[in-house]
């Protein structure tokens, strides 16, 4: 959505402090450990973007809550996945040879928003070595929630949504829906479905400081029905989304739904 769109469609422009309390009447406070999805085109035209956003959350949760955001690269994937859409398959292997090893301190995120991309940059935040799946955090909870970021575990027991549920932490779904939380992937990899089975993956990575193309086992990760099981989970549990600036917001506690998401997975996928 372009700015002109967004100014189109905003009321009134949005402040820190119109964030601060909308947050807060949401469920969100002091000392948190939240994973946050945003959208921010949806809020409505802040006023700062993106680091308006940013300021807003660490006001709210202060200094002894936790943020984290998924800051994924997936297009750090053999160009065989189909990441690299139309690229001719005889430029494969140069891809292979040459696509840049994943650094967490200069590997820009890929389709995560400008929120998630400011965020991996912000003083503090520390980032998950996992080369196509990684989250940044920030605050006491942050090196726990992203040191056993495991490259064949990307989002299992001891990934960063693993060490969340561990925590029993909060999801927050800033005008974006269930499509995009990631806190699904670990009910899928925890669910007994039919589906639920691993492939190979190769990333360009840095070993031990010489960029290496590695080839690992992952999971296969599904997340075509992951809008309808949030519908359904928000229909079972009478929720309804509240208001951020103009944009819906979900705040949930990331074990109940993923505990109930389990059922509902091996449910409904054959």
């Amino acid at each position: 959505m372009s700015e002109h769109e967004v100014i189109a469609r905003t009321h009134e422009p949005i402040t820190v402090m119109t964030l601060v309390t909308h947050l807060a009447a949401c469920g969100l406070g002091a000392g948190q450990t939240v994973l946050v999805h945003t959208r921010l085109s949806a809020l409505g035209w802040v006023v700062g973007g993106a680091q308006a956003v940013i300021q807003a959350l660490l006001q709210v949760l202060g200094p002894t809550g936790t943020v984290m955001m998924p800051t994924q690269t997936w297009k750090n994937l053999d160009p065989f996945s189909g990441v690299h859409g139309h690229v001719p398959e005889a430029w494969w292997p140069m891809i292979r040879a040459h696509w840049p090893a994943y650094d967490p301190a200069t590997t820009p995120s890929i389709g995560m928003g400008v929120v998630a991309e400011l965020f991996r940059t912000w003083p503090g935040a520390q980032r998950s070595h996992h080369p196509v799946r990684s989250f940044a955090a920030l605050g006491p909870q942050a090196e726990r929630l992203i040191a056993t970021h495991a490259l064949e575990d990307p989002f299992g027991e001891t990934s960063p949504v693993g060490q969340l549920y561990a925590l029993d932490g909060f999801i927050l779904l800033l005008g974006t829906d269930h499509a995009s939380n990631t806190s699904l992937h670990l009910a899928e990899h925890r669910a007994d479905y039919p589906r639920n089975r691993r492939l190979q993956e190769s990333s360009a990575i840095l070993v031990e400081g010489i960029r290496q193309w590695v080839t690992y086992s992952s999971p296969l990760l599904e997340s075509n029905d992951f809008a309808t099981l949030g519908a359904a989970y928000e229909a079972t549990h009478q929720l309804t989304p509240a208001f951020v600036g103009q944009a819906p917001a979900r705040f949930l506690r990331q074990r109940q739904l993923v505990d109930w998401a389990v059922t509902w997975i091996e449910q409904h996928r054959v």
